[in-house]
């Protein structure tokens, strides 16, 4: 996220100061953008740090809450786990016919759509391990302990 700022910043000033716009700043910042999001969401489960809406959840006994918080990893490691079957897929077509971003840079697309099948697949593993340590743990929610 710093390098994003880092490159817009770059390219505001080497417009609107030097007018002499780059051709690879917005381009790189998305990339950094979409696979920083990307790579953070299974750091995120580990940190409880996903949105959740536990209003209901909360009033529910322990075991209910547990129960509630392994049927939401079980969503999490199936939807993770379709997204990226699919992202591979479509990551996979646009590597093999070598598309571009069309771009004045022209970047291989496949570079940002390696993100969602390495993303997601990383978020489906590590739901995986939420749901084996949900088992023998105290933990009765997926938010976070701020809340």
């Amino acid at each position: 996220m710093a390098a994003t700022g880092v490159m817009l910043t770059y390219e505001v000033v080497a417009r609107y100061f030097f007018i002499r716009p780059t051709i690879w700043a917005a381009e790189l910042s998305q990339l950094c953008l979409i696979w920083g999001c990307l790579l953070s969401m299974a750091y995120l489960l580990t940190l409880r740090r996903h949105i959740t809406v536990n209003a209901v959840t909360t009033l529910l006994p322990q075991p209910a809450q547990r129960f509630c918080a392994f049927i939401a990893l079980t969503v999490v490691v199936a939807f993770s786990s379709i997204v990226a079957f699919w992202g591979y897929d479509i990551f996979h077509d646009s590597f093999v016919r070598g598309r571009t971003t069309g771009s004045l840079l022209n970047l291989p697309v496949w570079i940002a759509e390696a993100s969602v099948p390495i993303g997601f697949g990383l978020l489906a593993v590590q739901g995986v391990v939420e749901l084996i340590g949900l088992r023998g743990s105290g933990t009765t929610s997926l938010g976070a302990t701020h809340e």
